[in-house]
Order: structure tokens, then sequence, then C-alpha cells
């Protein structure tokens, strides 16, 4: 799969937020680079040539695309326990989508759990496999409860 076939998902949700399309455009730069081993400023600038660009939070879309880079090892790290396999194991879309999930529960905190998780099984089902969402969910429901223990409590 290229990174035009990921450009546009299976159904256009009505009113997407200017988030969902940061994490559309970080899910497209992270399977480019889990692929590819692309830089992240090559990713950046290849993302923000998009014709939608200017409608996603671009600063977002930088400190997730930016953020899972850095923080790969960690990210991995915490998602592990959580996974029947390793993370090069799954398939690109769910291994980026997972990468994206973990980073938003450890370092955003300002997104609450129930967003992080929800954006991301939202877009595991119109780009990922046919039950991707459920393993993303069940994965990074599990990572919540360890890394937001007050608020999974809720």
């Amino acid at each position: 799969m290229s990174s035009a076939e990921i450009a546009a998902p299976r159904s256009q949700p009505a009113n997407r937020g200017s988030r969902r399309r940061s994490r559309e455009f970080a899910l497209q730069a992270l399977y480019q680079w889990l692929l590819n081993g692309d830089e992240a400023d090559a990713l950046c600038v290849q993302v923000a040539e998009n014709k939608d660009y200017a409608r996603a939070d671009t600063g977002y879309f930088q400190q997730l695309a930016r953020g899972v880079i850095e923080r790969t090892a960690e990210l991995h790290g915490a998602l592990q326990p959580f996974l029947d396999r390793t993370a090069q194991q799954l398939s690109p879309i769910e291994h980026a989508l997972l990468l994206v999930g973990a980073y938003e529960l450890m370092y955003a905190p300002d997104v609450p759990y129930r967003v992080a998780i929800n954006e991301a099984v939202e877009l595991a089902k119109a780009y990922g496999g046919t039950d991707g969402h459920k393993y993303v969910n069940g994965v990074l429901d599990k990572l919540a409860s360890q890394t937001r223990r007050v608020d999974a409590k809720r």
C-alpha cells in the first residue's frame, strides 16, 4: 500500500475536525516512516504539500509525527506488554495508529484518554484491516489503564 492509497479513507466522516486531520496526516507520515525510514523533516514537508493541510491543526500534526518518531522506543516499550506479537509484526497502519494513540495517552495530557482511543479506532476503521480497529481499541484501552489511571477510572 502506498502513501497515496492511504491518503483517502474508505468513507469520509462529516465535519472532521482539524485535530482529526492532523491525526490522519500523522498516520500518513508514520506509515511512510515505518516502511521507508524517511526522516521526520522530509515526511513533514511531504505531508504539507497536501491540498487539505491548511485545514489541519498543523502544529498538532508536527507534534504527533515528530513526537512519535523521537519517542518510538518508549512508546514500543509501553505498548509491548499489551501486544500479542512484536510491534514490527503488526500491519503498518495498526502499528502507526498504536504509536499515535500511545503518544497521545502518554504525552498529550490535554487530550482526554477516551478521545485518544476513539480517534485511533475511527482511523483504524477507515484505513486499517477488517478487525484492526478492535485490536487498536483493546491495546490502547489497556495502555490507558496504566498511563491514565485517574482518568480511566471515571
